[in-house]
């Protein structure tokens, strides 16, 4: 599971930037002292909404105003739509117990699901939930959305993946760096208004990306709601569930086994 890999990602992702072994063509250029810091965007909470503690959410998505949420773990992974103010599935499609549920997204009326370690894209019918389709995913699946025309994953390594809908079929590479530094386990990924969104696997930051440059334009610090969601409900785990809703222009996160969704008011 993503939980008992956590400390070999974390030494994975340090070897990854010591010896530049993910497949980058350079390495990134060391920090100096005069280097300008990220910005840190400032936010509150606007609402808070109930979030089922049994999901151990992997992907958050909207679409045509409805939220879907994929959630992991071996033989209990699923693909849900749910009920933003109640926190309840309003449909849910079981995964097979050998496959782990990843990153979500949808476009023109077709669910694309991630696997972790299966090397699978799990596509159904958005009206139907039947399953269309499996296509073949070459590296692990992690966190996926779209820009309308492209969908973008990760694989807990720096690098943002383009791919064509329907085939899955790889267009293009982009490494995310932080002043000239790679930044590795990204995770779940959101596209908001020409910028990707992502967590970082373990971590309370939530990274402003350039998707043309890979740059990193800012970040929020998520600790008091990882803090919160962890005094509410014990078994609380890591942040790990982004989302916008473009059509009322609100900004959600949670966690995985959160008690509660946020809504974050903040400057774009």
């Amino acid at each position: 599971m993503k939980r008992t890999f956590f400390l070999l990602s974390i030494l994975t992702g340090l070897l990854a930037a010591c010896s530049d072994d993910s497949g980058h063509s350079g390495s990134g250029s060391d920090t100096t002292a005069n280097v300008p810091a990220i910005p840190v965007l400032s936010y509150t909470v606007a609402a808070s909404f109930p979030h089922d503690t049994t999901s151990f959410t992997e992907g958050y998505t909207f679409y045509k105003g409805q939220l879907w949420e994929s959630t992991g773990e071996y033989g209990e992974s699923k693909l849900l739509q749910v009920d933003l103010n109640t926190g309840k599935p309003l449909r849910t499609v079981t995964l097979d117990s050998a496959l782990f549920g990843e990153g979500v997204v949808l476009l023109r009326d077709t669910v694309y699901q991630l696997t972790w370690r299966e090397h699978k894209v799990l596509v159904y019918d958005a009206n139907t939930l039947k399953k269309i389709k499996e296509l073949p995913l070459q590296p692990e699946g992690w966190g996926l959305t779209t820009d309308g025309k492209e969908l973008i994953a990760t694989d807990g390594s720096s690098n943002l993946y383009f791919y064509e809908p329907g085939t899955f079929r790889l267009l293009r590479t982009q490494s995310v760096t932080e002043n000239g530094n790679y930044v590795n386990l990204l995770n779940e990924v959101e596209w908001v208004n020409g910028f990707i969104y992502a967590n970082v696997w373990g971590k309370d930051d939530l990274l402003k990306i350039d998707p043309a440059t890979g740059q990193i334009k800012a970040r929020l610090d998520l600790a008091q709601l990882t803090q919160r969601a962890k005094a509410r409900y014990h078994g609380a785990d890591v942040a790990n569930g982004v989302v916008y809703n473009p059509d009322t222009k609100k900004f959600y996160v949670t966690g995985k086994n959160w008690p509660e969704t946020y809504e974050l008011q903040f400057a774009y």
